[in-house]
């Protein structure tokens, strides 16, 4: 038996006479575990693939590893335990269809089975003492949106361990997954369950179903509150809420009516009571009022106890409160994970993209004469006071100094380098740059569009609402690149972003990670997106953390807890305005030495304008280098990709003669090329350090002979025109016809148009019907045979 029919007459009988049903039911499926990565061309790396895995009770409690029968019963253990690990299935199991091998994942013991047990006997090996939340959360199925969605294997994980969390009573829990990922839909499926089996805080602490909780979502930003409001929509429709302020302004109070609240920080934060005295709307909730609250992008507050995040968690303290975050722990968001502890579930940006549920990407570093300025007295300054001698550099531009011939040239080197058809992000330093930048792209434009390139910040409101959400619709091509500054760091579901240009230092890491979430979610056709880094955020890459596991929280200084279990006490009220928080009036700004105003309105602080002297712009110059995303989660520089090929290629060849032979026939260059592949090498990435080389328009061959022999490059067109003449003495009038066309192919678009399998395509173009060319130049295999010849004389030396 081969392992189809192994599975077909052994494993599946074995697995329906111990309960589990047939295959692909509810109990027992073949599961796709991982799609692969993607590498290229379209195409993934291998899947992996679990045979069968056991469900009960919304549990993956085990997985089966199949091989054929004359193999060894334990030949599919390592596969199996791996992806019981993925899963995190509590057992594994390999077997050939009679002897079966079992692993605990928990405890380690492992030996044969003489059967695979029922349903009911692995469950109550995997969970000895029962909780009868869990088996209430279990009873209800995933929402599958009329069979549209899936979970897949970490968005289950994610679901379970917070479910898990709340079944045992936890009052704060966190999620951290990769932007992309797909948090909302996790937290939807959360609060799906939560509703249908009637949990509350009050059911809780009775221990039987009750009424139907309330449950808030609370975001930062409007476009992420109305995201997770659309998302929702599978609730019935008088269960949602939208919590905004011209709803209060109008109703007078705030809306109580409902299941599922979503709102922000803002509005939270705003609001007067009825004598007109500002008071905070959240206080118009009592603290008990809501049942589980979920918290989007939960790093972005807790930064000190009197942040807003904080105070309206302080005051909701008796609710469930779960955080979701795609930033693993670091300086800037320490009190988060403080708050709420470790968390239950973890997924990486290098696990999406090694999976291939999230798009890899590659950083063009880019820099030029004019990263950081000195004045000098031939340039002119056209505002502001320029302090001479200072050394300003890229945290001071388009703060405290513009210059606008430097922005014009890095606007053009990204525009050169990208498909004008490509949707791409710009991330400025201020609003105001965002502005110069977007009039900048318009300016140098091919595509007639005048919407073309938009800018989408703050000062934009519903206007620039209204761009980012056609930029977000894939079926819209317009407009196609958008300026910002803070604002589309996150909150940004635009699945088709192929560019994301940095012309703004990146100091954060969080920050970094979140802008780079902006391009890994996927889409049709898209093998990678681009990172054109002019202000060396490339050097987060060297944060040891780097995608890292998160530091261990600090124990509590009260209690010694992690997480904290000291009761969270409302703050005091303001001894002067009586108020809790504070609503006194607050300490105004100091007055301006210069002026004597406060706030000052003199022309003292205006930012320095700065035009260069005649000449300099046409100096400026530039390098870059392109960084790709390897498999162990580290981006390779080019440096490091020229040293590593450097090493790798005598492997391929032995001399320069061997090279030019492999490469003069267009079968033994293919496998050349793919023995290239295979170390990691492929055809962009050859064609990525041409570039580096000015060899842009040279043959890879002249690529490989410069890294490996120190040979000069020459153009396509030079060589050409260097071995014209003897490729054309060897031929008569009609094959050199043909070839003088295949040349010109060659010259406009390289060494690809002499592969064996475009001689058909070329032939048409030139002939229009193979009869015609065999008409010229005789049989087919005549004209294959002067088409594989010809190319030796091309690599002559």
């Amino acid at each position: 038996m081969n392992e189809a029919e192994t599975r077909a007459e052994l494993i599946d009988p074995a697995l329906k006479e111990a309960g589990w049903g047939v295959v692909d039911g509810s109990r027992v499926r073949r599961e796709v575990i991982a799609p692969g990565r993607l590498i290229g061309g379209g195409r993934r790396g291998k899947q992996d693939i679990a045979d069968y895995v056991l469900m009960y009770r919304g549990q993956k409690l085990a997985v089966i590893e199949a091989k054929k029968r004359t193999s060894p019963d334990t030949e599919g253990l390592g596969q199996a335990k791996r992806y019981a690990e993925r899963l995190q299935a509590r057992f594994a199991f390999s077997t050939n269809g009679v002897g079966i091998y079992r692993v605990d994942m928990h405890t380690g013991e492992e030996g044969y089975a003489k059967a695979f047990p029922s349903p009911d006997a692995l469950w109550h090996e995997a969970f000895a003492e029962r909780n009868l939340w869990r088996e209430r959360f279990g009873a209800v199925p995933f929402e599958d949106k009329g069979g549209f969605w899936q979970a897949r294997y970490y968005q289950h994980n994610a679901i379970n361990k917070a479910l898990e969390a709340i079944a045992e009573g936890r009052d704060r829990i966190l999620l951290t997954l990769a932007t992309g990922t797909g948090k909302t839909a996790i937290a939807f499926q959360i609060a799906w369950k939560l509703f249908h089996a009637r949990w509350s805080l009050a059911a809780r602490a009775s221990g039987e179903p009750g009424r139907q909780p309330r449950i808030l979502f609370l975001a930062d930003r409007n476009i992420l509150a109305n995201q997770a409001f659309n998302d929702f929509s599978a609730f019935p429709d008088d269960a949602l809420v939208r919590i905004d302020p011209e709803t209060i302004r109008k109703k007078g109070r705030v809306p109580k009516n409902g299941s599922i609240f979503f709102t922000i920080f803002q509005t939270f934060m705003t609001g007067r009571n009825a004598e007109g005295n500002p008071q905070y709307n959240f206080y118009d909730y009592p603290a008990d009022f809501f049942d589980f609250i979920i918290i989007d992008e939960c790093h972005r507050g807790g930064a000190n106890d009197e942040s807003n995040w904080r105070q309206i968690m302080e005051h909701f303290s008796p609710a469930v409160q779960l955080g979701l975050t795609a930033t693993p722990k670091r300086t800037h968001n320490t009190d988060t994970y403080a708050y709420f502890g470790d968390p239950v579930y973890i997924y990486s940006l290098k696990e999406g993209i090694n999976d291939g549920y999230l798009t890899p990407f590659k950083v063009r570093q880019i820099a030029t004469t004019l990263d950081d300025y000195v004045f000098t007295s031939d340039d002119q300054v056209i505002e502001g006071e320029i302090e001479e001698g200072r050394r300003y550099t890229e945290e001071d531009f388009n703060r405290v100094i513009e210059i606008r011939e430097r922005e014009q040239y890095r606007v053009k080197l990204f525009m050169e380098s990208i498909d004008p058809r490509e949707k791409t992000l710009v991330f400025c330093a201020t609003q105001e740059h965002a502005l110069a930048v977007r009039d900048l792209i318009n300016q140098m434009k091919t595509i007639k569009d005048p919407h073309y390139c938009e800018r989408v910040t703050a000062n934009d409101g519903a206007e620039g609402e209204r761009w980012l959400r056609a930029f977000q619709d894939n079926e819209k091509t317009i407009p196609t690149i958008l300026t910002t500054s803070q604002k589309l760091s996150t909150g940004v579901d635009a699945r088709n972003v192929r560019h994301i240009v940095l012309m703004r230092p990146v100091n954060s890491m969080i920050e970094f990670k979140q802008i780079i979430g902006r391009g890994t979610r996927l889409f049709d056709g898209k093998d990678y997106f681009t990172i054109h880094d002019f202000v060396k955020a490339y050097e987060h890459f060297n944060d040891e953390e780097w995608d890292g596991e998160p530091l261990a929280p600090d124990p509590c200084p009260r209690c010694g807890n992690v997480p904290c279990t000291c009761v969270i006490e409302p703050p005091r009220p303001c001894e002067v305005c009586g108020q809790s928080p504070c609503v006194c009036p607050k300490e105004p700004p100091e007055e301006c030495p210069v002026c004597g105003e406060s706030p000052c309105v003199c022309d003292k602080q205006r930012k320095v304008k700065v035009k260069l002297a005649d000449g300099k712009e046409r100096t400026l110059q530039h390098m870059s280098a392109t960084t790709f995303w390897s498999p162990d989660g580290k981006p390779i520089s080019a440096a490091e990709f020229v040293q590593r090929l450097f090493g790798d290629l005598p492997e391929l060849f032995k001399n320069e003669d061997e090279l030019r032979q492999l490469w003069s026939r267009p079968d033994t260059r293919k496998a050349l090329l793919n023995g290239l592949e295979e170390k990691g090498y492929g055809v962009e990435q050859l064609r990525e350090i041409g570039k580096m080389i000015e060899a842009e328009n040279s043959d890879l061959y002249d690529v490989l002979a410069y890294i490996a022999y120190a040979q000069p490059p020459v153009t396509r067109a030079e060589r050409v025109e260097s071995h014209k003449e003897l490729i054309f003495s060897r031929y008569d009038y009609r094959q050199k016809e043909f070839l003088e066309f295949v040349l010109n192919h060659y010259i406009e678009r390289g060494v690809g148009e002499l592969d064996t399998d475009k001689l058909p395509v070329l032939i048409e173009l030139k002939y229009y019907s193979v009869g015609d060319a065999i008409a010229e130049l005789g049989n087919v295999s005549n004209i294959r045979q002067v088409f594989v010849e010809f190319q030796s004389y091309l690599y002559e030396p």
